[in-house]
């Protein structure tokens, strides 16, 4: 692939993914609409997904839509959107008032307790089923540790386990 084929490629792509982050604002836009909910709505696209953020000051009242639940179902239908309307899959990805932050911290402090397991001897440590984004993180944060990860299971199933590494 040449220079300008590869930039044309990557500019595609940003394309497509500033795309899917207008098609996903204007979807939760409307949702804050209805709900009467105030928020503002950053975009962003990097590591080949759009990221949407939704953010609002003090008694906003913002924190009924950032339970980790409903976060993640909001994510699907949002995506489902960005799906009808483009008609390819999207792996945009929802915040709403910090949800993926606190839900980050929730996940150093699984990855750290098991790591606390394993130093103790445990062989291996499994965390509960999460979505890929999650299990992503989950690897990075245990190669911070020193540890080794990999998931098993398929489909819902599918789980993080943490070994001493190889």
């Amino acid at each position: 692939m040449t220079d300008v084929q590869h930039d044309a490629a990557a500019e595609r792509s940003t394309s497509q993914l500033e795309e899917e982050g207008d098609i996903a604002a204007d979807y939760i836009e409307e949702l804050l609409d209805i709900t009467d909910l105030d928020g503002d709505i950053d975009i962003d696209a990097r590591n080949g997904r759009a990221y949407i953020s939704v953010n609002a000051g003090e008694g906003a009242n913002l924190n009924l839509l950032s339970k980790p639940d409903t976060v993640s179902a909001l994510q699907e239908l949002t995506r489902l959107a960005v799906q009808t309307k483009t008609g390819a899959f999207s792996r945009l990805i929802l915040d709403i008032g910090g949800s993926r932050d606190a839900r980050r911290d929730e996940l150093a402090s699984l990855v750290t307790r098991a790591v606390e397991r394993i130093e103790a001897g445990a062989a291996e440590a499994s965390l509960p089923p999460m979505s890929s984004y999650e299990r992503k993180l989950v690897h990075d944060l245990v190669a911070e540790h020193g540890f080794h990860s990999e998931s098993r299971g398929e489909g819902a199933d599918r789980h993080t386990v943490i070994t001493r590494g190889a």
